[in-house]
Protein backbone atom coordinates (compact mmCIF):
# COMPACT_ATOMS: atom_id res chain seq x y z
CA UNK A 1 0.00 0.00 0.00
CA UNK A 2 1.47 3.34 -1.08
CA UNK A 3 1.60 6.01 1.57
CA UNK A 4 1.22 9.75 1.27
CA UNK A 5 4.60 10.30 2.90
CA UNK A 6 6.28 8.12 0.24
CA UNK A 7 4.85 10.26 -2.56
CA UNK A 8 5.87 13.47 -0.79
CA UNK A 9 9.40 12.14 -0.31
CA UNK A 10 9.61 11.12 -3.98
CA UNK A 11 8.52 14.63 -5.03
CA UNK A 12 11.25 16.11 -2.86
CA UNK A 13 13.88 13.73 -4.25
CA UNK A 14 12.88 14.43 -7.86
CA UNK A 15 13.13 18.16 -7.29
CA UNK A 16 16.61 17.64 -5.93
CA UNK A 17 17.54 15.78 -9.12
CA UNK A 18 18.35 12.44 -7.45
CA UNK A 19 18.91 9.60 -9.92
CA UNK A 20 17.03 6.34 -10.56
CA UNK A 21 19.38 4.26 -8.42
CA UNK A 22 18.70 6.39 -5.37
CA UNK A 23 14.94 6.30 -5.97
CA UNK A 24 14.91 2.51 -6.41
CA UNK A 25 16.94 2.06 -3.26
CA UNK A 26 14.60 4.25 -1.24
CA UNK A 27 11.23 2.84 -2.35
CA UNK A 28 11.98 -0.78 -3.30
CA UNK A 29 9.76 -2.82 -5.62
CA UNK A 30 7.07 -0.15 -6.08
CA UNK A 31 9.50 2.64 -6.80
CA UNK A 32 8.35 3.16 -10.41
CA UNK A 33 4.70 3.59 -9.42
CA UNK A 34 5.56 5.95 -6.57
CA UNK A 35 7.86 8.03 -8.77
CA UNK A 36 5.25 8.28 -11.54
CA UNK A 37 2.69 9.69 -9.10
CA UNK A 38 5.33 12.11 -7.83
CA UNK A 39 6.20 13.20 -11.39
CA UNK A 40 2.49 13.73 -12.11
CA UNK A 41 2.12 15.92 -9.02
CA UNK A 42 5.05 18.07 -10.11
CA UNK A 43 3.64 18.46 -13.65
CA UNK A 44 0.15 19.20 -12.30
CA UNK A 45 1.13 22.23 -10.24
CA UNK A 46 -0.64 24.66 -12.62
CA UNK A 47 -3.70 22.47 -13.21
CA UNK A 48 -5.12 22.03 -9.71
CA UNK A 49 -5.32 24.12 -6.54
CA UNK A 50 -4.06 21.13 -4.53
CA UNK A 51 -0.57 19.65 -4.72
CA UNK A 52 -1.41 16.35 -3.01
CA UNK A 53 -3.69 14.65 -5.54
CA UNK A 54 -3.33 11.04 -6.68
CA UNK A 55 -2.77 10.38 -10.36
CA UNK A 56 -0.50 8.74 -12.87
CA UNK A 57 0.78 10.63 -15.92
CA UNK A 58 -2.02 9.31 -18.15
CA UNK A 59 -4.62 10.32 -15.58
CA UNK A 60 -3.12 13.81 -15.40
CA UNK A 61 -3.19 14.14 -19.18
CA UNK A 62 -6.91 13.40 -19.42
CA UNK A 63 -7.98 15.11 -16.19
CA UNK A 64 -10.13 18.23 -16.47
CA UNK A 65 -8.43 21.46 -15.42
CA UNK A 66 -9.85 22.58 -12.09
CA UNK A 67 -10.99 25.95 -13.50
CA UNK A 68 -13.03 24.15 -16.17
CA UNK A 69 -14.34 21.55 -13.71
CA UNK A 70 -15.59 24.27 -11.36
CA UNK A 71 -17.22 26.25 -14.18
CA UNK A 72 -19.09 23.24 -15.56
CA UNK A 73 -20.27 22.22 -12.10
CA UNK A 74 -21.62 25.72 -11.47
CA UNK A 75 -23.39 25.65 -14.82
CA UNK A 76 -24.98 22.31 -13.96
CA UNK A 77 -26.21 23.73 -10.66
CA UNK A 78 -28.25 26.34 -12.56
CA UNK A 79 -30.58 23.57 -13.70
CA UNK A 80 -31.23 22.19 -10.22
CA UNK A 81 -29.83 18.75 -11.02
CA UNK A 82 -29.73 16.50 -7.94
CA UNK A 83 -27.84 13.47 -9.26
CA UNK A 84 -25.14 12.76 -11.83
CA UNK A 85 -23.05 9.81 -13.02
CA UNK A 86 -19.59 10.10 -14.55
CA UNK A 87 -19.23 6.90 -16.56
CA UNK A 88 -15.56 7.34 -17.43
CA UNK A 89 -14.39 9.22 -14.37
CA UNK A 90 -10.61 8.69 -14.55
CA UNK A 91 -8.93 10.28 -11.53
CA UNK A 92 -12.20 12.02 -10.74
CA UNK A 93 -11.61 15.78 -10.94
CA UNK A 94 -14.70 16.73 -12.96
CA UNK A 95 -16.80 14.21 -11.02
CA UNK A 96 -15.70 15.69 -7.69
CA UNK A 97 -16.72 19.21 -8.68
CA UNK A 98 -20.04 17.99 -10.03
CA UNK A 99 -20.59 16.13 -6.75
CA UNK A 100 -20.15 19.38 -4.85
CA UNK A 101 -23.31 20.68 -6.56
CA UNK A 102 -25.62 17.62 -6.36
CA UNK A 103 -27.01 15.34 -3.69
CA UNK A 104 -25.83 12.05 -5.21
CA UNK A 105 -23.05 11.15 -7.64
CA UNK A 106 -21.62 8.01 -9.22
CA UNK A 107 -18.11 7.48 -10.54
CA UNK A 108 -17.52 4.55 -12.89
CA UNK A 109 -14.25 3.45 -14.47
CA UNK A 110 -13.02 0.13 -15.78
CA UNK A 111 -9.48 0.77 -14.47
CA UNK A 112 -9.26 -0.13 -10.75
CA UNK A 113 -6.23 2.10 -10.30
CA UNK A 114 -8.09 5.13 -11.62
CA UNK A 115 -11.04 4.39 -9.34
CA UNK A 116 -8.73 4.21 -6.33
CA UNK A 117 -7.09 7.50 -7.30
CA UNK A 118 -10.53 9.12 -7.76
CA UNK A 119 -11.64 7.85 -4.36
CA UNK A 120 -8.55 9.29 -2.69
CA UNK A 121 -8.94 12.60 -4.53
CA UNK A 122 -12.55 12.89 -3.38
CA UNK A 123 -11.29 12.52 0.19
CA UNK A 124 -8.73 15.29 -0.42
CA UNK A 125 -11.51 17.66 -1.51
CA UNK A 126 -13.76 16.55 1.33
CA UNK A 127 -16.45 15.15 -1.00
CA UNK A 128 -18.40 12.23 0.48
CA UNK A 129 -21.49 11.78 -1.73
CA UNK A 130 -19.90 9.72 -4.54
CA UNK A 131 -20.49 6.01 -5.04
CA UNK A 132 -17.50 4.59 -6.91
CA UNK A 133 -17.94 1.58 -9.19
CA UNK A 134 -15.01 -0.29 -10.75
CA UNK A 135 -16.67 -1.85 -13.79
CA UNK A 136 -17.44 -1.61 -17.47
CA UNK A 137 -19.75 1.41 -17.63
CA UNK A 138 -21.71 -0.10 -20.55
CA UNK A 139 -22.40 -3.47 -18.92
CA UNK A 140 -26.13 -3.94 -18.10
CA UNK A 141 -25.35 -4.80 -14.48
CA UNK A 142 -23.46 -1.49 -14.13
CA UNK A 143 -26.27 0.50 -15.73
CA UNK A 144 -28.74 -1.10 -13.29
CA UNK A 145 -26.75 0.21 -10.31
CA UNK A 146 -26.96 3.84 -11.42
CA UNK A 147 -29.88 6.14 -10.66
CA UNK A 148 -28.91 9.56 -12.00
CA UNK A 149 -30.69 12.40 -13.80
CA UNK A 150 -27.61 13.31 -15.85
CA UNK A 151 -24.88 11.11 -17.34
CA UNK A 152 -21.50 12.71 -18.05
CA UNK A 153 -18.72 11.10 -20.08
CA UNK A 154 -15.24 12.34 -20.97
CA UNK A 155 -14.03 9.56 -23.30
CA UNK A 156 -10.44 8.83 -24.25
CA UNK A 157 -9.35 10.15 -27.65
CA UNK A 158 -7.15 7.93 -29.86
CA UNK A 159 -4.45 10.42 -30.96
CA UNK A 160 -3.73 8.66 -34.25
CA UNK A 161 -7.18 9.19 -35.80
CA UNK A 162 -7.08 11.60 -38.80
CA UNK A 163 -10.76 12.56 -38.29
CA UNK A 164 -12.56 12.79 -34.97
CA UNK A 165 -15.59 10.49 -34.91
CA UNK A 166 -17.91 9.55 -32.06
CA UNK A 167 -17.49 5.84 -32.72
CA UNK A 168 -13.71 6.06 -32.20
CA UNK A 169 -13.90 7.54 -28.69
CA UNK A 170 -13.59 5.23 -25.67
CA UNK A 171 -16.29 4.72 -24.53
CA UNK A 172 -18.18 5.95 -27.57
CA UNK A 173 -20.84 8.54 -26.70
CA UNK A 174 -23.12 6.64 -29.06
CA UNK A 175 -22.84 3.55 -26.86
CA UNK A 176 -23.15 5.54 -23.63
CA UNK A 177 -26.33 7.19 -24.88
CA UNK A 178 -27.81 3.87 -25.97
CA UNK A 179 -27.00 2.23 -22.62
CA UNK A 180 -28.43 5.01 -20.43
CA UNK A 181 -31.13 6.70 -22.53
CA UNK A 182 -33.97 5.00 -20.65
CA UNK A 183 -32.62 6.10 -17.26
CA UNK A 184 -31.07 9.56 -17.72
CA UNK A 185 -32.91 12.78 -18.48
CA UNK A 186 -29.88 14.45 -20.10
CA UNK A 187 -26.30 13.79 -21.17
CA UNK A 188 -23.08 15.79 -21.11
CA UNK A 189 -20.23 14.68 -23.37
CA UNK A 190 -16.66 15.96 -23.54
CA UNK A 191 -15.78 15.89 -27.24
CA UNK A 192 -12.68 16.77 -29.29
CA UNK A 193 -12.99 20.46 -30.28
CA UNK A 194 -12.05 19.55 -33.86
CA UNK A 195 -15.11 17.30 -34.24
CA UNK A 196 -17.57 18.39 -36.90
CA UNK A 197 -20.87 19.32 -35.32
CA UNK A 198 -22.91 17.54 -37.98
CA UNK A 199 -21.39 14.25 -36.76
CA UNK A 200 -23.28 14.58 -33.45
CA UNK A 201 -26.79 13.10 -33.89
CA UNK A 202 -28.56 14.78 -30.95
CA UNK A 203 -30.09 18.20 -30.40
CA UNK A 204 -28.30 20.28 -27.83
CA UNK A 205 -25.58 22.85 -27.23
CA UNK A 206 -21.96 22.83 -28.39
CA UNK A 207 -19.98 24.81 -25.81
CA UNK A 208 -16.37 25.62 -26.73
CA UNK A 209 -14.15 26.63 -23.81
CA UNK A 210 -11.04 28.80 -23.95
CA UNK A 211 -8.73 28.46 -20.95
CA UNK A 212 -5.91 30.97 -20.37
CA UNK A 213 -5.94 31.93 -24.05
CA UNK A 214 -6.10 28.49 -25.67
CA UNK A 215 -8.95 26.26 -26.79
CA UNK A 216 -9.37 23.64 -24.08
CA UNK A 217 -12.69 21.79 -24.33
CA UNK A 218 -15.80 21.15 -26.34
CA UNK A 219 -18.69 20.18 -24.08
CA UNK A 220 -21.92 18.95 -25.64
CA UNK A 221 -25.13 19.25 -23.61
CA UNK A 222 -28.26 17.44 -24.71
CA UNK A 223 -31.62 19.03 -24.11
CA UNK A 224 -32.88 20.10 -21.57
CA UNK A 225 -29.42 21.30 -20.42
CA UNK A 226 -28.82 23.33 -23.59
CA UNK A 227 -28.91 27.14 -23.36
CA UNK A 228 -28.19 27.86 -27.04
CA UNK A 229 -27.19 25.98 -30.17
CA UNK A 230 -23.56 27.12 -29.90
CA UNK A 231 -21.59 28.98 -27.26
CA UNK A 232 -18.07 30.08 -26.40
CA UNK A 233 -16.81 30.53 -22.86
CA UNK A 234 -13.59 32.34 -21.96
CA UNK A 235 -12.07 31.18 -18.69
CA UNK A 236 -11.09 32.16 -16.08
CA UNK A 237 -12.87 35.44 -16.91
CA UNK A 238 -16.16 33.60 -17.32
CA UNK A 239 -17.39 35.63 -20.30
CA UNK A 240 -19.79 33.85 -22.64
CA UNK A 241 -20.95 34.33 -26.23
CA UNK A 242 -24.09 32.57 -27.48
CA UNK A 243 -25.41 31.96 -30.97
CA UNK A 244 -28.23 34.28 -31.99
CA UNK A 245 -29.56 33.79 -35.54
CA UNK A 246 -31.69 36.94 -35.26
CA UNK A 247 -28.64 39.24 -35.28
CA UNK A 248 -27.80 41.25 -38.39
CA UNK A 249 -24.55 40.09 -40.02
CA UNK A 250 -22.08 42.92 -39.44
CA UNK A 251 -18.86 41.01 -40.22
CA UNK A 252 -16.78 42.74 -42.88
CA UNK A 253 -13.34 41.81 -44.18
CA UNK A 254 -10.32 43.91 -45.04
CA UNK A 255 -6.86 43.18 -46.41
CA UNK A 256 -5.26 46.21 -44.75
CA UNK A 257 -4.21 46.14 -41.10
CA UNK A 258 -5.28 49.28 -39.23
CA UNK A 259 -3.85 50.90 -36.09
CA UNK A 260 -4.95 48.06 -33.80
CA UNK A 261 -5.24 44.28 -33.93
CA UNK A 262 -7.83 42.30 -31.95
CA UNK A 263 -7.07 38.64 -31.32
CA UNK A 264 -10.27 36.59 -31.22
CA UNK A 265 -10.47 33.57 -28.86
CA UNK A 266 -10.33 30.20 -30.60
CA UNK A 267 -13.54 29.15 -28.86
CA UNK A 268 -15.42 31.96 -30.61
CA UNK A 269 -13.99 30.95 -33.97
CA UNK A 270 -14.67 27.22 -33.54
CA UNK A 271 -18.24 27.99 -32.47
CA UNK A 272 -18.76 30.26 -35.52
CA UNK A 273 -19.71 33.16 -33.28
CA UNK A 274 -17.64 35.97 -34.79
CA UNK A 275 -20.75 37.91 -35.79
CA UNK A 276 -22.16 37.58 -32.27
CA UNK A 277 -18.79 38.70 -30.88
CA UNK A 278 -18.72 41.81 -33.09
CA UNK A 279 -22.13 42.80 -31.73
CA UNK A 280 -20.64 42.70 -28.20
CA UNK A 281 -17.55 44.81 -28.92
CA UNK A 282 -17.64 48.50 -27.91
CA UNK A 283 -16.14 49.65 -31.22
CA UNK A 284 -15.95 48.88 -34.92
CA UNK A 285 -13.77 46.04 -36.18
CA UNK A 286 -13.17 44.23 -39.45
CA UNK A 287 -11.88 40.72 -39.97
CA UNK A 288 -8.28 40.52 -41.15
CA UNK A 289 -7.24 36.89 -40.86
CA UNK A 290 -8.82 33.56 -39.94
CA UNK A 291 -6.17 30.87 -39.56
CA UNK A 292 -6.17 27.49 -37.88
CA UNK A 293 -4.29 28.77 -34.81
CA UNK A 294 -4.96 32.50 -34.93
CA UNK A 295 -7.91 34.76 -35.76
CA UNK A 296 -7.35 38.51 -36.08
CA UNK A 297 -9.59 41.50 -36.56
CA UNK A 298 -8.39 45.06 -37.02
CA UNK A 299 -9.66 48.57 -36.44
CA UNK A 300 -8.81 52.23 -35.92
CA UNK A 301 -9.49 52.41 -32.18
CA UNK A 302 -8.24 50.68 -29.07
CA UNK A 303 -10.77 48.08 -27.93
CA UNK A 304 -10.27 46.29 -24.66
CA UNK A 305 -12.95 43.71 -24.00
CA UNK A 306 -13.24 40.54 -21.90
CA UNK A 307 -14.54 38.90 -25.08
CA UNK A 308 -11.18 39.35 -26.81
CA UNK A 309 -8.07 37.31 -26.22
CA UNK A 310 -5.77 40.32 -26.56
CA UNK A 311 -5.53 43.76 -28.18
CA UNK A 312 -2.36 45.03 -29.89
CA UNK A 313 -1.18 48.42 -31.14
CA UNK A 314 0.36 48.18 -34.62
CA UNK A 315 3.77 49.88 -34.79
CA UNK A 316 4.90 48.80 -38.23
CA UNK A 317 3.92 46.93 -41.40
CA UNK A 318 6.68 45.75 -43.74
CA UNK A 319 7.55 42.85 -46.05
CA UNK A 320 7.95 39.59 -44.11
CA UNK A 321 11.70 39.01 -44.21
CA UNK A 322 13.68 38.21 -41.03
CA UNK A 323 16.48 40.68 -41.79
CA UNK A 324 14.06 43.52 -42.58
CA UNK A 325 12.11 42.78 -39.38
CA UNK A 326 15.33 42.62 -37.33
CA UNK A 327 16.50 45.97 -38.70
CA UNK A 328 13.14 47.56 -37.82
CA UNK A 329 13.17 46.17 -34.28
CA UNK A 330 16.75 47.31 -33.59
CA UNK A 331 16.02 50.85 -34.78
CA UNK A 332 12.83 51.01 -32.64
CA UNK A 333 14.58 49.77 -29.48
CA UNK A 334 13.01 46.30 -29.12
CA UNK A 335 14.89 43.59 -27.23
CA UNK A 336 12.59 40.61 -27.71
CA UNK A 337 10.18 39.34 -30.33
CA UNK A 338 7.36 36.83 -30.00
CA UNK A 339 6.37 35.31 -33.31
CA UNK A 340 2.67 34.80 -33.96
CA UNK A 341 3.15 32.76 -37.12
CA UNK A 342 2.13 29.24 -38.10
CA UNK A 343 5.25 27.30 -39.05
CA UNK A 344 6.86 24.03 -37.82
CA UNK A 345 8.73 24.33 -34.50
CA UNK A 346 12.20 23.93 -36.00
CA UNK A 347 11.50 26.65 -38.57
CA UNK A 348 9.93 28.90 -35.91
CA UNK A 349 13.12 28.95 -33.85
CA UNK A 350 15.33 29.46 -36.91
CA UNK A 351 13.26 32.49 -37.96
CA UNK A 352 13.05 33.83 -34.40
CA UNK A 353 16.83 33.64 -33.92
CA UNK A 354 17.34 35.71 -37.07
CA UNK A 355 14.69 38.24 -36.07
CA UNK A 356 16.04 38.62 -32.51
CA UNK A 357 19.75 38.72 -33.45
CA UNK A 358 21.58 41.46 -31.51
CA UNK A 359 18.45 43.09 -30.13
CA UNK A 360 19.25 45.02 -26.95
CA UNK A 361 16.19 47.06 -26.02
CA UNK A 362 13.70 46.50 -23.19
CA UNK A 363 10.48 46.33 -25.21
CA UNK A 364 8.80 43.19 -26.56
CA UNK A 365 7.33 43.08 -30.05
CA UNK A 366 4.75 40.66 -31.41
CA UNK A 367 5.30 39.69 -35.02
CA UNK A 368 2.35 38.50 -37.11
CA UNK A 369 2.49 37.24 -40.68
CA UNK A 370 -0.34 38.36 -42.94
CA UNK A 371 0.11 37.13 -46.50
CA UNK A 372 3.59 38.45 -47.45
CA UNK A 373 3.60 41.15 -44.77
CA UNK A 374 4.94 41.33 -41.25
CA UNK A 375 2.75 43.22 -38.79
CA UNK A 376 4.79 44.44 -35.83
CA UNK A 377 2.70 45.15 -32.75
CA UNK A 378 2.80 45.75 -29.03
CA UNK A 379 0.43 44.11 -26.57
CA UNK A 380 -1.86 46.51 -24.69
Amino acid sequence: MMKEEDIELAVEMLRKGLDEKKLRGTFGERWEEIVEIARARIKARDKFSRSDLWMDLEGLRYATHEVVARYRAERLAEFGVESIADVSCGIGIQLIFYAMKVKRAYGVDIDPRKVEFARKNAEKYGVTNIEFINADSLAPETVDKIDAEVVFSDPARPPEMPERRLEDLLPSPLNVYEAYKKKAEAFIFDLPPQMKREKVPWKGEFEYIDLFGALNRLTFYTEPLAKAERSAVILPAGTRVESDPSLENIVEWTDKPREYLYEIPQSVDYADLINELFHLLPGEAKMLMRGKRRVLATGAEEIKSPYLKRTYAVVGVLPFHPLRINDFLRKEGYGRATLRISVPDEEYWRIRRRIEANLKGEKRAFVFQFKDLAIIAESL
